[in-house]
């Protein structure tokens, strides 16, 4: 299978990033990450500098593998991360347009790979229980409605990859954040910091540049492990209940 691809080339934060054009031959079986590998060996081969692109597990469940592919966060196939996304899905002579995150939280490091340590500075001002919870109890020492645990396990589930945010047209991480202290509101454990939780975190993504929730909700839709805009709702509700007991 024999495709054109557009890579966003880019050196640093601070350069002019442009996209150039490849050839490459792919199998279908290959996954995208995979089809990257083989063009990258390809211009290493002939002494030219390989793409930078970023993965970890390669099995869809940490979130590294950040791409906009033909204008879709994580490509075409929905509830599917870039690196489990597989060439079978494109077709012979297809162009496929690949970059990086568009986000002034994320600047971009090197061609696809984007800084997302703003994620991580929303979680470090609260996404986490500090309070003494004591051992790891029985699983039934503290019961726990069915829907509930449902809602909260739903949450977790969101991996962190900033999806939502290249999907956003403000480029906002209310869905990200939402996961985060929804999760954690939910469950007994973590209702005691609740408050200050849902202000230090939405304290810190307003520093951190990402822009405001206008209800498009395109972030549930290009999200890998849908996550609910229902979510947003919840933090909207917990900011709000915050505001008027804690002044952060």
């Amino acid at each position: 299978m024999k495709l054109n691809l557009k890579i966003w080339r880019q050196q640093n934060a601070k350069a002019s990033g442009r996209f150039e054009s490849y050839q490459v031959d792919a199998n279908e079986h290959m996954s995208f990450l995979e089809m990257l590998d083989v063009l990258n060996e390809g211009l290493v081969s002939t002494q030219k500098e390989p793409v930078a692109f970023e993965h970890d597990c390669r099995e869809g469940i940490c979130g590294t593998c950040s791409l906009v592919i033909t204008g879709q966060p994580h490509g075409p196939q929905s509830g599917t991360t870039t690196c489990q996304l597989h060439m079978r899905h494109f077709h012979e002579g297809e162009t496929i347009v690949i970059e990086p995150y568009r986000a002034k939280a994320f600047p971009v490091l090197k061609d696809l790979v984007v800084d997302r340590s703003a994620f991580d500075r929303i979680i470090q001002a609260g996404g986490y229980v500090s309070v003494d919870t004591g051992a790891a109890p029985d699983g039934n020492d503290i019961l726990i409605g069915k829907e509930v645990a449902a809602k909260s396990f739903d949450a977790a589930a969101c991996i962190g990859c900033g999806a939502c945010v290249a999907a956003c047209p403000n480029a906002s991480a209310m869905l990200f954040v939402s996961a985060k202290v929804s999760h954690l509101a939910l469950l007994p454990q973590g209702k005691p910091e609740s408050a200050r939780r849902a202000m230090n975190m939405v304290h810190q993504m307003d520093e951190e540049g990402f822009g405001m929730c206008s209800n498009v909700t395109a972030c549930e839709a290009e999200c890998p492990k849908g996550i609910s805009v229902e979510n947003i709702a919840r933090l909207n509700r917990e900011f709000i209940g915050a505001s008027f007991t804690t002044s952060k």
